[in-house]
């Protein structure tokens, strides 16, 4: 029989009143609780990789950061994110190297069922998040639970990304659709 855990990283339903589970969001709050109020930059890094799965060696995050638990989110080398990034992790979040959010990028893995009762049962549901190396997510983004970015994406400021997007692409609105091909020539 599956934990809870392994539920929800399955994208099962699972119960978030879990013990394990509330206990990992406790310790998530309050480790971003600290690395929100650390003026050093070399031990906010420090806290971050205490609290994330996997990171590359250089990744800064500006304050306010928010997460559910940390260790389901998964940074490549050179990992940049501005002011109030919010990453909700109940499933896993792979970020590639060079990869900029602008403020107030959200990601989003947790979601609900469409249907009543089974949402009102107060189980969640999880649908894990990929971005791609060298995206640039602008600001007041939403990322949305199941979706993969290529390579290269550019993603508009103020966009819903509902779907995923391959390589090389510059996607924005909501929801967000292809407004621009990105074919190496590009300087702006």
């Amino acid at each position: 029989m599956k934990t809870e855990v392994e539920k929800m990283l399955a994208g099962e339903p699972y119960d978030p009143a879990d013990r394990v589970l509330t206990h990992g969001r406790d310790r998530a709050r309050k480790l971003c609780r600290t690395i929100n109020e650390t003026i050093d930059l070399a031990q906010r890094s420090e806290l971050l990789k205490g609290l994330l799965a996997e990171t590359g060696e250089n990744i800064y995050v500006e304050p306010n950061f928010r997460v559910d638990y940390g260790s389901n989110i998964y940074l490549g080398e050179h990992f940049y994110a501005n002011f109030d990034c919010v990453i909700l992790d109940v499933c896993e979040v792979r970020i590639g190297k060079n990869c900029m959010f602008a403020p107030g990028v959200h990601v989003y893995t947790a979601t609900h069922s469409l249907n009543p009762a089974e949402r009102n049962s107060g189980y969640e549901l999880g649908r894990p998040v990929t971005i791609g190396d060298n995206a640039w997510i602008g600001g007041r983004s939403v990322i949305n639970p199941g979706v993969t970015l290529g390579d290269n994406v550019v993603v508009g400021s103020g966009s819903v990304v509902t779907k995923s997007f391959p390589d090389n692409v510059v996607i924005a609105g909501n929801p967000a659709c292809i407004v621009k091909h990105i074919d190496g020539s590009d300087a702006t």
